[in-house]
């Protein structure tokens, strides 16, 4: 071979090399995607909100009347019994104390009943002096009427004039014990909080007993101290009858009625437990969120379906999590949420067919936070691509992740 036929050779292979290594630096690449093959499946489609759990008649024990409530023993999750459980007593509060003004006018009302109790008691004195005159005088005109000394008129005065001083006598002496009686209020007037209080056996305080079978749920005031008549002092209700209360946005709750299933999660326990819609209320609230946004909350009631021994470690304002089931089915086809998104404003979704992604429009049914309902354009047993990025278009070769 001669020299120009061995250097022509040379270039034509390194120029050769050279488009081989441009071609295979500048090919398109397969794109890697996340995908799935679809199989049949159940779909539950849920409104999820955070719930609270609360006794259903919860009992509050209010002090009737103002006064010196004694220090409660009772705790929190104590049972109790109906009329006979005595949780709490009320007796009379301490005198309050005097300003210069009222203790001098108390004092002064002091001296003015003790003058009137004097003079009540030397009306009393006098009274007797005149019954004891009116008895003698009587004696004899009892002995003068026997030998007709006097007449029967005189005796008669006689008698009547000791019936009239005793009478008297009578009237002074309630007159004299009124006074004494009004003596002792004006110096009760002088009590004051300094000088003691009556011993507990002496006082009689009013008791406060449970109304109900149950348990307590909070003691509002433990220690002793003056309350007010209407005071809440325990709440008292049966563990045993809880419900759930949940608020949910006014366009929520329209969706949700009496007999649904609800499923009740994140309340501590391995399982989920079941339970079903009692009642929506029929009025609503508004409710700022922890954005600051107000909303309009209305509130659905739950009851336990599961049996009282799966749920009884909970209490009453224990918080759950509820998944209100509005629609469910099964042997249906479904893709996640992140697989569609919209063409034109119709849902669309890739397929991988064979390593390239085919663009495929479809018509989406039921849909919960996390699926869809593929109730047409799409059958099982085909593969789909769950996250479809930038780089995924019709046509492109793709490659799926292990």
């Amino acid at each position: 071979m001669k020299a120009h036929e061995r250097r022509n050779l040379l270039w034509a292979i390194l120029g050769g090399a050279v488009l081989l290594s441009l071609f295979i630096a500048f090919r398109p690449q397969a794109v890697p995607v996340d995908t799935m093959l679809l199989e049949p499946g159940e779909l539950v489609v849920t409104i999820d909100e955070e719930g609270e759990t609360r006794v259903r008649d919860v009992f509050v024990l209010s002090a009737p009347v103002a006064g010196r409530m004694l220090r409660i023993e009772a705790e929190a999750g104590d049972n109790v019994v109906a009329n006979t459980s005595v949780l709490a007593e009320i007796e009379p509060v301490d005198p309050t104390f005097l300003d210069f003004r009222s203790e001098a006018q108390a004092q002064a009302a002091v001296r003015s009943a003790e003058s009137a109790t004097a003079l009540a008691q030397a009306e009393v004195d006098q009274a007797l002096a005149e019954l004891e005159f009116a008895r003698a005088e009587l004696d004899r005109a009892r002995e003068l009427i026997v030998d007709n000394t006097i007449s029967r008129r005189e005796l008669d005065d006689a008698e009547r004039l000791q019936k009239t001083t005793k009478a008297t006598y009578a009237t002074k002496l309630a007159a004299l014990q009124v006074k004494n009686f009004e003596l002792e209020r004006a110096r009760a007037e002088l009590l004051s909080p300094t000088q003691g209080r009556p011993a507990p056996g002496d006082c009689e305080c009013v008791p406060i007993s449970s109304p109900v079978d149950g348990v307590i749920l909070r003691v509002f005031q433990e220690s002793e101290g003056v309350v007010p008549a209407g005071e809440p002092l325990l709440e008292i209700g049966d563990s045993r009858d809880l419900e759930i209360v949940v608020d949910l946005l006014s366009a929520d709750a329209v969706k949700v009625a009496a007999g649904q299933r609800v499923i009740i999660d994140g309340w501590g326990g391995d399982e989920p437990l079941e339970g079903r819609v009692r009642r929506v209320e029929p009025f609503g609230f508004t409710k700022v969120s922890a954005l600051g946004i107000e909303e309009q909350r209305v509130n659905v009631i739950v009851d336990f379906v599961s049996e009282p021994q799966q749920w009884s470690r909970l209490g009453h304002g224990y918080q759950v999590d509820l998944r209100i089931v509005l629609w469910e089915g099964s042997d249906l086809v479904k893709v996640p949420l992140t697989a569609l998104f919209r063409d034109n404003g119709k849902w669309a979704l890739f397929v991988d067919n064979d390593g390239e992604a085919e663009r495929r429009f479809v018509e989406v049914g039921k849909r919960s936070g996390l699926e869809a309902e593929i109730v047409a354009g799409l059958e099982s047993g085909e593969r789909i691509i769950i996250h479809p990025g930038d780089q995924v278009a019709d046509g492109v070769r793709v490659q799926p992740r292990d």
